[in-house]
């Protein structure tokens, strides 16, 4: 009679650099969170720097979750946080089979490598938050949380069950505006994904970006694409084929010039959109809406069942049909003894350096 051998507890260890094992994660991960892909993380080291290191956590010999670090604040205090882009959040691969032995396995590591560590900005339902906060008060250490941004979510499976979307009054209004763009110009509307990242591609959406008004009224800094901004980081990413395949721009040129995009990541069902920006020149025709409208269009079309629009600006989000999701906050993860201690006297200073929630249009709080 056989038996099946009872599965291995799991167990921790710190890898110098960014570990192979990172892709084995996030594949083993939920949709969502597939593009946490090595690369992802070599981009951000590459482009915001740092001297990075992985702590693995491994149950029978596969690892179950990851967590890249790289130093926050001075060398002297010890401390970590996740590397990544802002874009969609700041988090680590969690493999669907791990459970809490490898969350607590996961703080034990973490402990030998720093005295604390960054996680976010995140949302309040990312698989590797749930997992440490249900972890750390058994383990002694402390979580301090900053509230940054609500998300909002475009349930795209509903409008594609009810039909009827865009509504009319909608399409008819993109008409007119697509009849009296074409008046200044050649409209030409494409899609870039997988190979078709190219340093071409890449320049164009830039020009976009130094055109608008993020470059002509900010200094730049939060462009996606321009090297005062975040270009490095994408471009980089998307040497990895798979996140390149995720990766996914409409792109509307005008008269063979790059006029306006819309950029995405496609995660299994799940699209977070990322950024849209246009050619100020345009700006009387709506190219960005036209141009969104075509993007949503096309994931209805191709199984796109929620559009994550993330923070920020919620009154064009609100037209298209988003609702607030959850919430986006910043943690603080600091470990048993003195750094736990300081936490508690720490917190409320944290926590006052994120933002105040929003009132939701007709809240009380208005």
């Amino acid at each position: 009679m056989s038996s099946t051998a009872p599965a291995s507890r799991p167990h921790a260890r710190i890898v110098a650099g960014l570990s192979d094992a990172i892709d084995g994660v996030a594949t083993a991960a939920m949709d969502t969170h597939g593009f946490l892909r090595r690369q992802w993380f070599a981009a951000a080291v590459d482009s915001y720097g740092g001297m990075a290191r992985t702590v693995l956590v491994e149950r029978d010999g596969a690892a179950t979750i990851a967590l890249p670090l790289v130093g926050l604040g001075p060398a002297l205090l010890t401390l970590g946080q996740v590397p990544g882009c802002y874009w969609p959040f700041r988090s680590g691969p969690v493999a669907r089979h791990a459970d809490h032995d490898d969350f607590s396995a996961l703080l034990n590591g973490a402990g030998r490598a720093v005295r604390g560590f960054r996680l976010g900005p995140v949302y309040d339902d990312d698989p590797l938050l749930v997992g440490l906060l249900a972890a750390v008060e058994a383990a002694g250490w402390r979580a301090l949380p900053r509230f940054i941004a609500d998300s909002y979510l475009l349930d795209m499976a509903a409008l594609r069950t009810e039909g009827g979307w865009p509504r009319n009054s909608t399409l008819r209004k993109n008409r007119f505006n697509e009849k009296h763009l074409a008046t200044v110009g050649a409209p030409d509307w494409s899609f870039v994904h997988g190979d078709g990242w190219t340093d071409a591609v890449f320049d164009g959406l830039a020009a976009i970006e130094s055109a608008s008004w993020i470059g002509t009224r900010t200094d730049g800094s939060d462009a996606k694409f321009t090297d005062t901004g975040h270009g490095r980081f994408w471009r980089a990413a998307a040497r990895d084929p798979v996140l390149a395949d995720m990766m996914w721009a409409a792109l509307l040129r005008m008269d063979g010039q790059p006029a306006a995009f819309s950029f995405d990541l496609n995660a299994g069902p799940l699209k977070y959109a990322i950024a849209n920006s246009y050619d100020t020149r345009f700006a009387k025709h709506s190219p960005g809406k036209l141009l969104y409208y075509r993007n949503l269009e096309r994931g209805l079309r191709e199984g796109i069942d929620r559009v994550d629009w993330g923070a920020g600006d919620s009154g064009y989000k609100r037209v298209i049909g988003a609702a607030p999701g959850p919430a986006i906050r910043d943690w603080l993860f600091l470990r048993p003894g003195l750094p736990a201690l300081a936490g508690r006297l720490f917190a409320a200073r944290w926590a006052g350096s994120g933002h105040r929630p929003v009132p939701e249009p007709g809240s009380s709080d208005e």
